[in-house]
């Protein structure tokens, strides 16, 4: 199961992947995991040992619904995913410190990059399941956890909209330095993955590259129940 989820996304058309990430700072993918999958981690939400927290989002106002971060060891396809996903991102994130002209500092292996987030006391893994019922949503944030953060994650959708579920958006909201903010709605279909920023992503202007800020979250569900996995890649305090 593990080469097969490395072989499907060293399948990926990653030229036109990494071409959407700098042209718009987010790529949609195609389905990455199966049906019988996705059901699998659905399943797996009401269980309690793989998990080290559950976060209900009401109580600390971060929006309405619930969430898990998974306890190490990671399960394999997990595990696999962040790997897989990591080799090839990390190119991207190295290429963006230089269009902002600072230093490559992502090693290629994920657990290299591991070690350096445990020398700043991140130690806590941060991929997680995410569940909303109908009224849910998640406010607008980042995904940092520490000083030491990887500049991309990934969201790959659980259940199917308009069947399951209905509303639930992916959104990002674009600051753009001296005007008005930028919009995205995203939809997934189920096992189908998208990548975007976890704080800024590089936009060339007229004087060379600058920094527009991003937040991620979810808009309201308006009927049945939305599933998310979602793969981060530092680890936390």
């Amino acid at each position: 199961m593990s080469q097969d989820i490395k072989t499907r996304v060293n399948n990926l058309n990653w030229e036109s992947i990494q071409e959407a990430l700098d042209k718009q700072g987010f790529a949609k993918l195609p389905a990455i995991l199966t049906k019988e999958e996705c059901e699998f981690f659905i399943e797996l939400y009401s269980e309690e040992e793989p998990y080290r927290t559950t976060i209900n989002m009401t109580k600390y106002r971060f929006g309405n619904g619930e969430y898990k971060y998974f306890s190490y060891p990671l399960p394999e396809i997990i595990q696999s995913l962040r790997e897989s996903f990591y080799l090839e991102l990390t190119k991207t994130a190295n290429r963006w410190l230089g269009y902002l002209k600072k230093t490559e500092q992502f090693p290629d292996d994920l657990q290299d990059f591991l070690t350096t987030c445990e020398e700043y006391e991140q130690t806590r893994p941060t991929p997680l399941i995410l569940k909303y019922e109908t009224g849910g949503f998640n406010c607008l944030h980042q995904d940092l956890y520490g000083e030491i953060f990887f500049p991309f994650q990934v969201v790959i959708a659980l259940n199917q909209r308009d069947k399951d579920f209905c509303g639930g958006e992916s959104l990002f909201v674009e600051q753009i330095p001296r005007a008005q903010s930028r919009g995205h709605a995203i939809t997934l279909e189920q096992g189908s993955a998208l990548i975007f920023p976890t704080n800024h992503r590089p936009v060339l202007g007229k004087r060379g590259y600058h920094k527009h800020t991003i937040r991620h979250g979810v808009s309201t569900v308006t009927s049945g129940e939305r599933y998310g996995l979602g793969i981060i890649f530092h680890d936390s305090k």
